[in-house]
C-alpha cells in the first residue's frame, strides 16, 4: 500500500471564510454587492462559456485594480487578514490530526497574505501550502485611474449585465496602467489546483490512487475530478452544486471531526473501506462510528456534537444531496458567502 496524502481546500473545508468577499466588503464602496456581480460573472466564464485560458478563481484577479483604487495595499491585507480568521469548529485538531499521519497539504485560491494568516493561527506548515500570489504594492495607482475604476465600479453595481462586464474588464481596463497588476496574478483555482495536486505528487513521489481530496466550490472542480478519475478519493465538505457534482462523498457538518475520520480510514483502510464506512453511517451514525475502523477517541468527540451528514454521491440523489448541502452551507457561513460559487 502506498503512502496517502491529504489535499484540503481551505475556506469552507477548514474556514468559515471567503477572504476576497471579505476584504471587497471592507475596502470597497458597495464591495459586497460588487464582488457577487464579479464571482457570477466568474462562475460564467469558467463554467458556462468555458473561455480559454479562464479558470474558475479569476475573480480574485479580476476585482485588485477596485481594491488598489480604494486604498488597499499589502500591509493592510495582513492585517485584515490576521484579524478575521475564522476557523470551522474542530479545524485546529483535524489540521492538526491529518498532518501527524499523512503528508497534508492545503490549496487554496485565496491570496498568500490570508493563507499566511491562517497558518499563524493553526500551526500548519506555510511550506505546505499552495495559495495565490500577490503583490498589492507592485504597482501606483494614478489619481486619473482611480477615479475612472470607481466609476466602472458604480456602473458594474447600477447594471450588472454580462456585455457591460466583458466590456469593462477585457476592453476598458486593459488601457488603464494599473490593469498591469491584474498581469501579475495567476489565481490558484479550477486547473491550477489540479496542477499544484500533480507537483504535489511528482515532488514527493506520492501516487494519484492515494490522494484525498476535499474542496467545497467551482475552484475544487478539477481536482475532485481528478481525485476520483485515479481511484483517490474526492470529497465535498458543505459544497455547492460544482463540488457536489464532482465528489464521490458529500458531508454536512459543523464541525471537521468527520475529516479527520474519513482520513484517517482512507490512511489505514483504503477507500473500499471509506465506502463502506459511509454506506454503514448513512443506516446507523452511532453503530458505525463504534466499528473497528473508526479512531474511538475521534468518535467520541463526533458523538458530543451535532452529528454530521454523510452521504455518497450517486445518479439518483444527487439534486437532493445539492439542495441539502447548499442550505447547510448557506446556515453555517452565511447567505452572501454561502451563496458564492
Amino acid at each position: 500500500m502506498g503512502k496517502k496524502f491529504f489535499v484540503s481546500d481551505c475556506e469552507g473545508p477548514i474556514s468559515l471564510n471567503d477572504n476576497a468577499f471579505e476584504l471587497s466588503s471592507h475596502f470597497i464602496d458597495d464591495g459586497d454587492k460588487f464582488f457577487k456581480i464579479i464571482s457570477r460573472y466568474d462562475d460564467v466564464l469558467a463554467d458556462v462559456l468555458k473561455r480559454q485560458g479562464y479558470n474558475a478563481g479569476g475573480t480574485l484577479k479580476l476585482i485588485l485594480p477596485f481594491l488598489k483604487a480604494y486604498g488597499a495595499n499589502n500591509q493592510n491585507i495582513i492585517e485584515f487578514s490576521n484579524d478575521n480568521v475564522h476557523l470551522i469548529s474542530g479545524a485546529l485538531e483535524t489540521l492538526k490530526f491529518v498532518n501527524s499521519i499523512m503528508p497534508s497539504f492545503i490549496v487554496s485560491t485565496s491570496y498568500y497574505h490570508y493563507i499566511k494568516a491562517l497558518c499563524n493561527k493553526t500551526g500548519f506548515p506555510i511550506e505546505n501550502t499552495y495559495s495565490t500570489k500577490l503583490n498589492m504594492d507592485f504597482i501606483d495607482i494614478k489619481p486619473s485611474e482611480r477615479d475612472k475604476i470607481k466609476e466602472y465600479k458604480a456602473e458594474i453595481v447600477k447594471n450588472p449585465e454580462f456585455e457591460l462586464l466583458d466590456k469593462i474588464f477585457w476592453k476598458e481596463l486593459p488601457k488603464l496602467e494599473i490593469s498591469g497588476l491584474m498581469d501579475t496574478v495567476k489565481p490558484i483555482g479550477g486547473e491550477g489546483k489540479k496542477e499544484v495536486v500533480q507537483d504535489i505528487i511528482s515532488r514527493y513521489h506520492l501516487k494519484r490512487k492515494d490522494l484525498f481530496y476535499i474542496g467545497d466550490s467551482i475552484t475544487d472542480v478539477q481536482p475532485l475530478r481528478f481525485a476520483n478519475d485515479n481511484g483517490g478519493i474526492g470529497v465535498s465538505f458543505n459544497g455547492n452544486e460544482y463540488a457536489i457534482k464532482e465528489a464521490e462523498i458529500a458531508v454536512m457538518a459543523d464541525n471537521t471531526t468527520i475529516t479527520s475520520i474519513i482520513a484517517d480510514i482512507f490512511n489505514k483502510y483504503g477507500t473500499d473501506n471509506v465506502f463502506e464506512f459511509v454506506l454503514n453511517y448513512k443506516m446507523d451514525p452511532e453503530k458505525a462510528l463504534k466499528s473497528r475502523f473508526v479512531n474511538q477517541l475521534l468518535a467520541s468527540q463526533i458523538l458530543k456534537n451535532n452529528l454530521p451528514q454523510v452521504e455518497i454521491v450517486t445518479c439518483n440523489d444527487i439534486d437532493s444531496i445539492i439542495e441539502k448541502s447548499s442550505l447547510f452551507r448557506k446556515k453555517l457561513r452565511g447567505e452572501s458567502i454561502g451563496g458564492l460559487g
